[in-house]
């Protein structure tokens, strides 16, 4: 009998170092195996032979696999202990196949592929040919892709992932969500001869385990694409990391460890040799700081289909109330605009943004929008306790009764959600076939899953919030209505106009592709607000500018850097004690940092559960990682947050 130490890839693992098991027989370092964790099957990786110890063993259950885990992947997981502050357990578990114990998911089913039309002997545009070149001779690992909508981005992701299999080196390719994971396989498929693996969390159990071995055990080099877990695929020698739509919160794992997928990627880079493109059309504000600063940005501004088509945008002001004669949420012109699209046998694609339940509190006659006076970001409105509130510093207040910029005692508290919007439309429109794609479509409904059917005109009006701001080209569009530009700007967090830009971006370039003529509606309280201009114009480099300067004057990221520290008890009283106890020790550790709170999150309250959160700020990372270690067991800790809602 033989004895090894086992590093355990299980996050109910919390412990630090490898467990001691035995086995009959001889183990290469970073086998994969599977062991028995308090009576439940885990998978471990072997890390040394041993002496026998003098303490009972249990035996490995099984070698899973003859090929060891590719050492770097043990490299990046030490990074993940010690950078977001996880268990070794939780970090390594990010590397394992798919657990045993999970239940096959079967109301999910694999996601179809859309209906696309390639041409292979289509030529590089100047502008993709001089990307590419500049991406291989840069000297940073990592590099930015700021390339604008339709510009042909996917394209050069499959040109640099030829060359680097073509000197047997393996890619993986990120798609924000799981639903665009089958479009960019498609592609991957029609431009690329490797094997190309699709992993993702809605395979079943058994279906993610043969991928994950296939890619292991796999003699040549192979293009492994997925949402952000498909970064800790066992490749072993990999060339090229991509993430599209760099921007997406999707790219921030929500669950210990809470990592941002572009920060591990650029790691992942630096241990394996392999470059990292971040691609967006509106890159993260701090990202593209950093990026510029190293002078690791590439840009693509010219479209990738030639087209004399026009696209004219026109902006409604909401709070005239003479051009919603017709609907009081749908003015005149997106109405005329709709029925000369239905009529014209095109598309039209109605956009509502109701992330979040954060409610407008905004002036009807000039604009003036509630923002706490500490954080520059809008309060929410509490109507159980007439308060307006900061979820990031607890300032709290009544609201006004008049405006206090031009004294109108109207101040609007307002929200529409999708459902209701689709009753209006059907009411205006009752012969046009319309459908809705939001978070609450059940399976068969969802967009990625309809693609085809929309493609080909039998979808009139598609409504929806931010799932159909991206992603699918939709060939048959003509024009795009926006039905209150400002809702996310609502939202009561630093992100709120980067997010707002972004989405505004998206959606307004699902338009204007090379496909025909095109008209946008933007309906907006404040039409004259620096987001909704520049996201109009697509005029990226404005808000740009102008997003870094409130950033730097509230120092925010990239000014500076976040940790988020989240408690929760049976009682608000509770949760606030236990918060300023905490407070009392990060204030003893004598750091130089900003704290901030404790205060209720954007969700107090979760079920039975009160919630209370302490933010900390400081310009040097490893103080916030210092005073996340003094949390106790029971909070839970988020360096890099996306937010702090």
């Amino acid at each position: 009998m033989r004895y090894y130490e086992v590093l355990i890839a299980d996050g109910h693992y919390h412990g630090s170092t490898p467990l001691t098991y035995a086995y009959d027989g001889s183990l290469a370092t970073l086998s994969v195996v599977s062991v028995t964790l308090r009576q439940r099957p885990a998978t471990g990786f072997v890390l040394a032979e041993v002496a026998k110890p003098e303490f009972t063993t249990k035996p490995i259950k099984a070698l899973l696999s003859d090929k060891p885990l590719p050492y770097h992947c043990l490299g990046l997981a030490q990074w993940l202990q010690d950078y977001y502050c996880s268990t070794a357990g939780e970090a390594l578990r990010q590397f394992a196949p798919a657990a045993t114990a999970q239940k096959r998911r079967d109301s999910q089913p694999e996601i179809p592929a859309p209906d696309l039309q390639l041409e292979t002997s289509a030529p590089l545009t100047a502008n993709q040919t001089e990307a590419i070149r500049a991406i291989q001779d840069s000297p940073s690992t990592t590099i930015m892709l700021h390339g604008d909508t339709g510009s042909g981005k996917t394209r050069v992701y499959m040109e640099l992932a030829r060359s680097v299999l073509a000197k047997g080196r393996s890619a993986i390719i990120l798609t924000p969500e799981i639903s665009l994971t089958a479009q960019m396989a498609l592609i991957a498929k029609h431009y690329l001869s490797a094997p190309i693996f699709v992993l993702h969390s809605q395979l079943s159990v058994a279906a993610r385990k043969k991928i994950w071995f296939e890619i292991l055990e796999s003699a040549e080099p192979v293009v492994v694409i997925g949402p952000r877990s498909a970064l800790f695929s066992p490749v072993e020698s990999i060339g090229l990391i991509v993430l599209d739509e760099v921007h997406e919160p999707a790219y921030k794992q929500e669950q210990s460890p809470r990592y941002q997928a572009a920060r591990v990627a650029s790691q992942l880079g630096v241990l394996t040799g392999a470059k990292v493109v971040l691609g967006t059309a509106t890159p993260p504000i701090g990202d593209y700081y950093l990026a510029s600063e190293k002078s690791a940005v590439v840009r693509m501004d010219q479209a990738a289909i030639t087209s004399s088509a026009s696209v004219s945008t026109t902006i409604v002001d909401l709070k005239e109330r003479a051009e919603f004669s017709r609907n009081p949420f749908l003015s005149n012109q997106l109405i005329d605009d709709l029925k000369e699209a239905l009529e014209a046998k095109k598309q039209a694609l109605i956009y509502l943004n109701r992330r979040g339940s954060a409610r407008l509190i905004l002036c009807s006659k000039c604009s003036w929008h509630y923002f706490c006076p500490n954080c520059d970001i809008p309060l929410t409105y509490h109507g159980d306790e007439h308060l307006a509130r900061c979820h990031t510093c607890g300032f709290a207040k009544t609201p006004p009764m008049a405006c206090p910029k031009c004294n109108n005692p109207e101040i609007i508290y307002k929200s529409i959600g999708t459902k209701a919007l689709i009753d209006m439309l059907e009411r205006l429109f009752p012969q046009a076939r319309i459908r809705r794609f939001d978070g609450d479509n059940l399976v068969g409904e969802h967009l990625n899953e309809l693609y085809t059917e929309v493609k080909n005109g039998k979808i009139d009006i598609l409504v929806g919030t931010q799932l159909i701001a991206k992603g699918l080209d939709l060939p048959n569009l003509q024009l795009v209505g926006v039905v209150a530009a400002e809702a996310s700007l609502a939202i009561p967090d630093y992100t709120a106009e980067e997010r707002t830009f972004q989405l505004l971006y998206q959606v307004i370039g699902r338009v204007g592709r090379g496909h025909g003529d095109g008209k946008i509606v933007i309906q907006s309280y404040d039409p004259n607000n620096i987001v909704i201009q520049s996201a109009a114009d697509r005029n990226w480099g404005r808000f740009y500018k102008h997003a870094l300067l409130e950033r730097r004057q509230f120092r925010f990221p990239p000014f500076s850097h976040l940790l988020q520290l989240s408690c929760r008890r049976t009682t608000s009283a509770g949760a606030q004690k236990a918060a300023e106890k905490l407070k009392s020790e990060l204030i003893k550790a004598g750091l130089a940092v900003e704290i901030i709170g404790p205060t209720p999150p954007f969700y107090a309250r979760r079920g039975k559960y009160h919630y209370c959160q302490i933010v900390v700020k400081s310009k040097q990372r490893d103080h916030l990682v210092k005073l996340a270690r003094l949390a106790p067991a029971d909070w839970q800790i988020n360096l890099d947050p996306n937010d702090l809602l």
